[in-house]
């Protein structure tokens, strides 16, 4: 719920950067839950480095 976008970014040297887009904290909040379920039963193995989460607020789009 509250989904508006998702970016998969190869930023190269191993580094992937996603960036999601939610209406509210709330549908950012479930979606970081599952994609850790999802990472830990699925990807774990092939990723180097642990994910990082960051959240914030929109304070300019073009």
């Amino acid at each position: 719920p509250g989904f508006v976008a998702y970016y998969w970014i190869d930023a190269g040297g191993g580094v992937m950067v996603s960036t999601s887009v939610y209406e509210d904290r709330a549908g950012a909040e479930e979606s970081v839950r599952r994609a850790a379920e999802f990472v830990r039963d699925n990807l774990a193995s092939l990723l180097p480095n642990p994910p990082q989460v960051t959240a914030g607020e929109v304070v300019a789009a073009g």
